[in-house]
């Protein structure tokens, strides 16, 4: 059992609307990485921005942008995530993937499409929660506009770590920082949320703050706001287990079943 996992978070700006650009950034954002590490984490939409243009930018699962982040997660051993936009079914999906250093892949479906943005109009909203298992780690996958809905979010199987990806608007910025933090201390988990930076297409702004928060509530991440930055941060299971072993909140949890 892997007591550390080793993540490097990738904080950035994206190029609207262009994939092969914007995996060209990311793979020498990758390719810059010296250290050994376990999970790479990518921004939400990271080859196109958060765009409600599906039909002009959508990929397919057997698509360019599906064989480079299992490639390159060959090639850096490590596993990659984040989100895409996948056309599949004669449906839009803001597809989150975690492809693993084997080649192999799982993805999860955003549930919470946003609606304030029209998000809801166009891409399906998932239905499956999904806990990927990595290096004996249960990571939770989620994307950005879900931070909002603990329930979805509730840790009712033992996770370990949260992680969500997002292009979480500057304006609102106050409400990521929060809801981070939130969710680390109601799940006693590690809660990482990775934002972009710098403007997209819409003239929102995008300010960053990514973050690692651990199961106390505490940012274990030096980041600054609006900084292209990669952070490299090790989440401890001993943590996890002193903390659950000492402050046993979770024995006191609601159980329920989400429809």
């Amino acid at each position: 059992m892997a007591e550390q996992l080793n993540l490097a978070i990738i904080q950035t700006g994206l190029v609207w609307e262009n994939p092969e650009a914007n995996r060209l950034h990311f793979k020498t954002k990758i390719d810059s990485i010296k250290k050994s590490v376990d999970v790479i984490v990518l921004p939400e939409m990271f080859t196109t921005g958060f765009t409600m243009n599906a039909e002009a930018v959508a990929e397919t699962m057997d698509g360019e942008t599906v064989r480079w982040i299992k490639n390159l997660a060959v090639e850096r051993d490590a596993a990659i995530t984040g989100s895409v936009i996948i056309s599949e079914n004669n449906r839009f999906y803001n597809r989150m993937l975690f492809a693993f250093p084997d080649g192999s892949l799982k993805t999860y479906d955003k549930r919470h499409t946003f609606s304030l943005a029209g998000e809801d109009k166009v891409f399906t909203s998932g239905k499956e929660n999904v806990i990927v298992n990595y290096k004996d780690w249960n990571l939770c996958l989620q994307i950005c506009y879900d931070l909002r809905f603990p329930v979805w979010a509730r840790n009712t199987s033992g996770y370990d770590a949260l992680i969500y990806v997002a292009s979480w608007p500057k304006p609102r910025i106050a409400a990521w920082d929060a809801l981070l933090k939130a969710r680390a201390i109601e799940n006693m988990c590690y809660c990482v949320g990775v934002n972009r930076i710098g403007d997209d297409y819409a003239d929102n702004e995008y300010s960053g703050h990514s973050a690692v928060y651990d199961v106390l509530g505490n940012n274990i991440t030096p980041i600054r706001p609006h900084k292209d930055h990669i952070e490299i941060i090790a989440l401890d299971k001993k943590h996890i287990a002193r903390y659950r072993e000492k402050l046993k909140f979770l024995d006191d949890r609601d159980q329920f079943r989400i429809e």
